[in-house]
């Protein structure tokens, strides 16, 4: 295994870090950092927003090798490093995004101020599915995503509705490299943290998407029954309308759970 490199887009107004409490913002498979820009926008003037790419997607560069989710976790820490060594920070992350995150929390909850995973799972699908999706796109490329990405990733009529916004994420799709995303298919055929759950401590909000195929609100329930049996803190949250790109979908809404969970997370911090 290699450790992944990942590069970040600053997504709030330009101001010196430091003066806000930082979010660090993770994506979901096929995506780019474009997913959380409506609802940086909300959140940008509360919070300094960094987005950041999977290996071979957008800025980041392509994967040199297989990796695992939980380094996919220590390539985020190496990433806030970077750009503001040893910070703690906000952390919010979209279903391979929201995997990265529960890492973070079972491995470097130190880092983290508050936890926000959305439409994902401590398990997501099958080791066998996303193997077979690895060898397709390895060998046929990512544009044979298409089609059916578009399908899981945006409820009935949103595309219609937000024909622009949704093309220019379907390019990032086509755009990615296709070795990188099948690393990411084979790390995503490895990662199972359900056991592992109850050593996540930050306060930690789960959100799902009800028409949500990939990762329905059963699997935030079971995100926050894990966490909670092990003395943490943890809530679900389920949008209607919603399938499985929240802050694309519904970014004012997300943006708004998340705003309530940073704002009682700093507060709680501030008062210890």
């Amino acid at each position: 295994m290699a450790r992944p490199t990942v590069k970040a887009v600053l997504l709030s107004p330009q101001r010196p870090l430091g003066d806000k409490p930082l979010l660090v913002a993770g994506p979901s498979l096929g995506t780019s950092t474009l997913l959380w820009s409506q609802a940086a926008a909300v959140l940008g003037d509360d919070v300094d927003v960094v987005a950041w790419d999977l290996p071979g997607h957008g800025i980041s560069p392509a994967a040199a090798g297989p990796f695992t989710v939980a380094e996919l976790a220590d390539a985020v820490v190496d990433l806030v490093d970077s750009i503001a060594p040893y910070a703690r920070f906000h952390y919010a992350g979209v279903s391979l995004g929201g995997a990265t995150g529960l890492q973070l929390g079972i491995k470097h909850g130190e880092r983290l101020k508050s936890l926000s995973v959305q439409c994902t799972g401590a398990k997501l699908g099958t080791p066998e599915g996303w193997l077979e999706r690895a060898e397709t796109v390895r060998s046929q490329g990512t544009p044979v995503m298409i089609q059916g990405s578009a399908e899981r990733w945006f409820a009935p009529g949103f595309m219609e509705h937000q024909p622009e916004l949704s093309s220019r994420l379907l390019h990032s799709l086509r755009d990615a490299d296709r070795f990188s995303y099948a690393y990411c298919c084979e790390a995503l055929a490895g990662y199972d943290v359900r056991h592992e759950l109850g050593s996540i401590t930050v306060p930690t909000q789960a959100i799902a998407g009800a028409l949500d195929g990939v990762a329905p609100p059963s699997l935030a329930a079971e995100i926050v029954a894990g966490i909670t049996a092990g003395g943490g803190t943890a809530s679900a949250a389920t949008l209607e309308g919603v399938a499985h790109l929240a802050p694309f979908e519904a970014p004012g809404h997300v943006a708004g759970l998340m705003r309530s969970l940073i704002t009682w997370a700093e507060s709680a911090g501030a008062a210890q």
